[in-house]
């Protein structure tokens, strides 16, 4: 065995002096430390407070210098934004101008503004009997285009322009040419079944009828046979058609299909504000000035003063002189007098309404005051009397601008099984499903032609049958299948929903269809119906909200590129002077082409044209119940789309993902001036905030990590977000900006304020 490892030496142990030394190094090393952490802590919080101290030296500064100048530059704003009284007042003297072409064109259509003339058209179209189906739809055409040109004065007319009564006259005449035109298409329905028997299929023995336009198809079918073993209905060269019961393949029964590419159904104007809402708020800033009496009778001179600056427009554009001018339109108020004695009082001022608000019209006649004006006034009474006008003008526009970017605070009810008008809109037009009972046919009698004539008219067939001996009438009286063809002009972005309209309860419902299919290639809809109704297919209003991203790119001077990039598609805005048109619509990154692409419209018209095509990117004052948005202070909101507009012709605005980390009194978007070199654009894009008051460039960029407020280097905070972009901009840039049109910068603004797309994306 080997020798045994030796024990470890014990260790050492530590008196207790030496473990008080210890402990006492060990306590003075730690006071050392905390005192050396805070003294670095004193200099560092001191260091801090320093820089602290030169910041609010440097905001302060910052601040009084924008106080200094602040007056100025809201006072250059102020100046600049006079564009959009005097496009308002160039609309207005439009109008008025439109009238009076109207007038000299002398084409026997009348003028949609005046009463008189509307119900005269109306008197003696009803009058006007036995119309042929073909003779109805050639009708149709002027019918048609005076309901749009009704649409549009109440959708580019300010109220203060219209008030209620004109309002309510527009609506009322819209009503009446739409219930007239359906009267009169089921009247040339019974004269064309009337004749079915001569117009029989030699093969079926039934009669097959279609009559297009680019506004109505009609298909008709007459069970002449009555077969019952002819259940399927295609008219020919086409898919449409129906599947029927028996009791309708033995019965003396007529189905028709009356596919009217307009809506003469739904209610009008479903999204608008109610009447004791429809008066614009308007915040500080925006607010009207109460007018005196002076102020008043002032404007009414005013307004004569530009209906005779119109009239000489309008004397030398037809080359007559100023007196063949003056003498004619006297001639011409004559004739309406004239023609108006048998209008009630109230009626008379209608085509002044355009351009002289009502409660002066109003004043004028109660006081028996015709104004007029003294072309021997001095320079500086025009001054102040223009001064004045465009005051009115600017509080006017502004009220209006401020009301497209209102939000309702409550929303209707909505019964059960009833479509929700404010959350869907009807697209394609509506398909009028009707079982007719056939009337008497024509017989030839020794060469004479008799028929039965029934005062009751076109008469409807009740399917199911109200009384019925039927053990189950549930199997005796099936559904109707139907087969539809989509409106080719309207945009789907998910399959179409079929709704039918409820004729007692005036709205439209869900219930009663079922088994829908859709084929999108072949853009067709087959359906179930309990019984035929007029149905209509509708798609959600903002499906393309909230959008994904925007940016408007100015073109050159007055031309501007609005682009919209949506969850399904992307679309291109081109607006050129007063006029829009749809540059392009990108569908799935595919390019997909459009009857609107190259159509140059008014704002009003072509935002119109859009939503009837699907393509609706337009919230409504009920939008916000139905989408996530970005909701920012209505005023804030207004003037950034009003300075943007300002800028459009020479700066680039684009959307930022910091605009939603901002509160709802800030504005958060990227600018740049256009025409820079392109090498490394995104570069070029500065971060903006703008509160309404107070514009400023952002030290973050779109692509930081964390959303900060803190001021760029090097730039200072105005008062405007025109002053903001002139501090970095070019000469030739702001340039091109004081060069723009007023009617330009006015259908941006338009745009921009109907977009909403600093709240909506």
């Amino acid at each position: 065995m080997g020798p045994k490892p030796k024990k470890p030496a014990g260790k050492k142990k530590i008196t207790k002096a030496e473990r008080l030394r210890l402990l006492q190094e060990e306590e003075e090393k730690r006071l050392k430390e905390e005192e050396e952490a805070r003294l670095r802590f004193e200099k560092e919080e001191q260091e801090r407070q320093e820089i602290q101290r030169i910041e609010r030296e440097k905001w302060h500064r910052l601040e009084e210098r924008d106080l200094e100048r602040r007056n100025e530059e809201f006072e250059e704003l102020t100046l600049l934004e006079g564009c959009f009284p005097e496009a308002e007042k160039l609309k207005r003297e439009t109008r008025a101008l439109s009238q009076w072409k109207h007038y000299l064109k002398c084409d026997g259509s009348p003028d949609p503004s005046v009463a008189q003339e509307m119900n005269t058209f109306i008197s003696l179209w009803e009058e006007e009997a036995n119309e042929t189906f073909e003779q109805v739809v050639e009708k149709s055409k002027l019918v048609l285009s005076l309901i749009k040109k009704l649409k549009l004065i109440l959708l580019e007319t300010p109220s203060c322009d219209l008030g209620d009564r004109m309002v309510a006259q527009h609506q009322g005449s819209i009503l009446q040419l739409q219930e007239l035109l359906s009267q009169k298409v089921d009247v040339a329905t019974e004269l064309l079944l009337r004749e079915a028997s001569t117009l029989a299929d030699l093969d079926s023995g039934n009669m097959e009828k279609i009559i297009q336009d680019e506004n109505v198809t009609l298909y008709v079918w007459a069970n002449l046979k009555k077969n019952p073993r002819y259940r399927s209905v295609k008219f020919s060269g086409t898919q449409i058609g129906f599947e029927i019961p028996k009791i309708l393949a033995t019965s003396d029964v007529a189905l028709r299909l009356l596919h009217t590419r307009y809506d003469h159904v739904t209610p009008l104007f479903p999204t608008a504000v109610p009447g004791e809402e429809r008066a614009p708020i308007v915040e500080e800033g925006f607010r009207k000035e109460k007018s005196t009496e002076k102020a008043l009778s002032t404007e009414k001179a005013l307004s004569t003063e530009k209906a005779v600056s119109t009239e000489k427009a309008l004397s030398t554009e037809k080359a007559l002189s100023t007196e063949k001018a003056v003498s004619k339109e006297k001639a011409v108020s004559a004739e309406k007098e004239a023609t108006s004695q048998d209008e009630e009082p109230e009626l008379k001022p209608d085509r002044e309404c355009s351009l002289v608000p009502e409660e002066i019209i109003s004043e004028a006649l109660e006081y028996n005051e015709v104004p007029r004006i003294s072309y021997q006034e001095d320079e500086s009474a025009e001054a102040t009397k223009y001064e004045l006008e465009m005051r009115l003008l600017s509080d006017a526009v502004s009220a209006a601008q401020l009301h497209l970017v209102e939000n309702i605070v409550e929303l209707p009810d909505i019964h059960e099984n009833e479509v929700d008008l404010f959350h869907f809109s009807t697209l394609g037009g509506v398909y009028h499903l009707d079982i007719l009972a056939l009337p008497p046919q024509c017989k030839p009698v020794k060469g004479w032609v008799l028929v039965e004539i029934r005062q009751e008219g076109l008469q409807r067939f009740t399917y199911p049958p109200e009384n019925t001996d039927e053990p189950d009438p549930e199997s005796a009286f099936p559904p109707i299948e139907v087969t539809l063809e989509v409106y080719e002009n309207v945009i789907f972005f998910e399959d179409p929903q079929v709704i039918r309209w409820d004729a007692e309860g005036k709205l439209w419902r869900t219930d009663g269809i079922s088994c829908v299919v859709y084929d999108r290639e072949e853009r067709l809809i087959t359906f179930n119906l309990d019984t035929l109704c007029p149905v209509t297919l509708i798609q959600d209003a903002h499906i393309n909200m909230p959008y994904q991203s925007w940016e408007l790119r100015p073109l050159g001077v007055n031309r501007v590129l609005i682009t919209v990039t949506t969850l399904f598609t992307e679309l291109q805005i081109h607006i050129k002077g007063n006029l829009c048109m749809l540059a392009s619509i990108k569908l799935r990154s595919q390019e997909h082409l459009s009857h609107l692409e190259g159509k140059w419209m008014r704002p009003a018209p072509f935002i119109m044209a859009l939503k009837e095509a699907g393509l609706n990117i337009f919230p409504t004052v009920y939008s916000h119940f139905y989408v996530v948005i970005n909701n920012k202070v209505p005023m804030v909101e207004v003037k950034a789309y009003r300075q943007m507009a300002l800028l459009s012709s020479a700066f680039a605005f684009k959307w930022s993902k910091w605009n939603m980390s901002c509160n709802s009194s800030r504005v958060v978007f990227r600018v740049k001036e256009e025409g820079l070199a392109e090498e490394a654009e995104e570069h070029l894009w500065a971060l903006l905030m703008f509160s309404g008051d107070r514009a400023q460039l952002l030290k973050s960029r779109e692509d930081s990590q964390v959303f900060s407020e803190a001021l760029k280097e090097e730039t200072e905070f105005h008062s405007t977000l025109y002053h903001m972009v002139k501090d970095f901009a070019s000469p030739e840039a702001m340039e091109k900006v004081r060069h723009s049109d007023c009617q330009f910068i006015d259908s941006v603004c338009h745009m921009l304020l109907s977009i909403r797309v600093l709240s909506f994306s």
